[in-house]
């Protein structure tokens, strides 16, 4: 932390000397990517911390107003250009709610201020944040980012298409304890959707219905086998040739199965929630926060009658039962003056209290940030929640690497080939070996 910057910000705004003289009123602009209609607490609770800021400046007898203006986009390709062009022009927000991962491209730069130089870590609430969440916005020695959510992605399972293959209710309680424990493998998983389709419980080629589109979701697949995506030691991305080989050669598998189609990639994401709510799929995977728009914005009943829920099983011997988590974060702009920065920088510390960051958590599906949050009667009374929260353990996230988008993007070009027939699995992953050595050059580990 940078002392000055942080007594500077305590003379502004908590000591309410300096704003005395005269009344100040404040703009401040916050603008969020991948943010649905069940997510409007990423930037609504910074409008709520500001109406609380002003209160407390009115009790010490100052006058100050903070107008906040909202903006969000539903993707992140459209909200990414934005902020990218934004910086560019100097016009950007103040405040940003963005993915972790792109706090190394957008910190070098020079689109961000390092917000550890402005906030206590060590004060409530700030303080009550999980220290591997403080770990995944952290980047080359600086906090970059105060973060915003949590999540687990999660494999989903039909209960109906379970029953009609002959499980019973004891066989699909245990499920999650074999997944976890590699008792149950992806290869399991596709007997059991292949029966579902034998049985008639679900449509030939609806038996798996994974991501139908390029995410960090695949990793986990990756993950499945063995892989690893970034060196420990040296913080190089990885391509493990034999882990990504058996990632690439289950989904091959899965399509010569006939539980997916080869045409299946670049559904609709509408398309692929209506399904999911209808109940025709035997087993998909997705966030812990679908679970928000399927129950609250798409009309699913009787959720926990109907899904059971795992973490993305083993694939092999060599890998593991995991899930990827993805926090966002809010992040401090270069964008305004000093003194617009303390202010933003105040406000994302009080939108990041329990009971607020509650209200976000609550409404879509998200996890807690921290360990007072999970107490607040309104996330503790939550089921879904207190279950999602039990994948958390078993989750990492992607490394802050300025690469490993373009490892992904890569890694899911070479996964669509296969998907489609065009390439075998050997060949795809010695075609994205050679993409990946002109792509990231020496940032490049291969085993």
């Amino acid at each position: 932390m940078t002392n000055t910057k942080l007594l500077a910000a305590a003379a502004v705004i908590l000591a309410g000397t300096t704003v005395t003289a005269a009344a100040e009123e404040y703009t401040i602009t916050v603008w969020a990517g991948g943010t649905n209609p069940t997510e409007n607490y990423r930037l609504d609770n910074i409008e709520l911390a500001a109406d609380l800021l002003e209160r407390e400046a009115a009790i010490n007898g100052e006058e100050l107003t903070i107008n906040i203006e909202k903006q969000s986009w539903s993707g992140w390709d459209d909200f990414r250009q934005a902020v990218t062009l934004a910086g560019e022009a100097g016009n950007g927000p103040n405040i940003l709610v963005a993915g972790h991962d792109d706090i190394p491209t957008w910190s070098k730069s020079g689109l961000l201020r390092p917000i550890g130089d402005y906030i206590y870590t060590d004060t409530y609430p700030l303080s009550q944040i999980y220290p591997n969440l403080w770990d995944v916005v952290t980047y080359n020695g600086q906090i970059w980012g105060v973060p915003q959510d949590a999540e687990a992605r999660v494999m989903y399972w039909s209960i109906p298409g379970l029953k009609a293959i002959g499980w019973s209710d004891a066989e699909i309680a245990d499920l999650p304890a074999k997944v976890k424990s590699g008792e149950f493998t992806l290869y399991d998983m596709l007997d059991a959707v292949k029966k579902m389709q034998d049985e008639g419980a679900v449509a030939a080629g609806d038996g798996f219905a994974p991501r139908p589109s390029n995410g960090g979701d695949y990793w986990q697949f990756y993950q499945s086998f063995g892989g690893e995506i970034a060196d420990e030691e040296s913080g190089k991305l990885v391509l493990d040739k034999q882990a990504m080989q058996d990632f690439y050669t289950f989904f091959a598998d899965a399509v010569d199965d006939g539980v997916v189609s080869s045409t299946y990639l670049g559904l609709p994401w509408d398309t692929w929630h209506g399904s999911v709510v209808e109940g025709k799929y035997g087993v998909w995977h997705g966030g812990s926060w679908h679970y928000a728009q399927w129950t609250r914005q798409n009309g699913m009943t009787d959720f926990f009658d109907k899904v059971q829920y795992t973490l993305i099983p083993a694939g092999n011997e060599n890998g593991r039962a995991n899930s990827i988590t993805h926090p966002l974060a809010y992040l401090l702009t270069a964008q305004g003056s000093e003194d617009e920065a303390e202010i933003a920088a105040e406000l994302i510390a009080r939108a990041s209290s329990p009971e607020l960051n509650a209200f976000h958590a609550v409404k879509s599906g998200h996890l807690a940030i921290g360990e007072d949050e999970v107490n607040v009667p309104l996330y503790a009374n939550d089921r879904w929640l207190s279950e999602a929260s039990a994948f958390l353990p078993d989750a990492n996230a992607t490394p802050n690497n300025v690469n490993v988008g373009i490892f992904q993007n890569d890694m899911f070009a070479g996964l669509e080939s296969v998907w489609t027939g065009t390439a075998t699995p050997e060949q795809a992953v010695n075609d994205l070996e050679a993409k990946l050595h002109a792509d990231v050059g020496d940032d490049l580990i291969v085993r």
